[in-house]
């Protein structure tokens, strides 16, 4: 008899070294790529987080809140919080956060976009004069 009480409803979704897996992939809580995804990733509930491990691969777009890689991306990633990139990451496309953390030996062929929050403004025009030190 399965017991329902709090935290029971979550759950770690893998795909396995090995493993292909072609289409879209929608979850809620966790996913572990180590084998290889054809297919956009995409969630959106706030805590979500995926996982791609140094032989984990990636080829469509990439639509998470949290985002944790090692192995390889090729698509756009869209992060609406957190990215970190572990040392064998590897993104070919453009990659969208709000925070990110980046270790040595991590590779992104394409743009870094920092997203602020909606309605924020993240592009300053270039005669824009900041405050010196001391002024308000």
């Amino acid at each position: 008899m399965a017991r329902k009480g709090k935290g029971m409803d979550k759950g770690v979704t893998l795909v396995a070294s090995h493993t292909e897996v072609i289409g879209d992939i929608k979850f809620t809580d966790q996913l572990y790529i180590s084998g290889k995804v054809n297919g956009n990733v995409l969630a959106e509930h706030e805590k979500a987080t995926v996982i791609i491990s140094e032989e984990g691969c990636v080829s469509g777009e990439v639509r998470v809140p949290n985002v944790v890689i090692n192995g390889l991306i090729e698509g756009n990633v869209f992060a609406s919080n957190k990215v970190e990139l572990a040392p064998a990451a590897k993104v070919r496309g453009n990659l969208h956060y709000k925070l990110i953390e980046m270790q040595l030996g991590a590779m992104v062929d394409g743009q870094l976009v920092h997203e602020l929050e909606p309605g924020g403004d993240n592009v300053l025009p270039l005669n824009a004069e900041t405050p010196q030190q001391g002024e308000s």
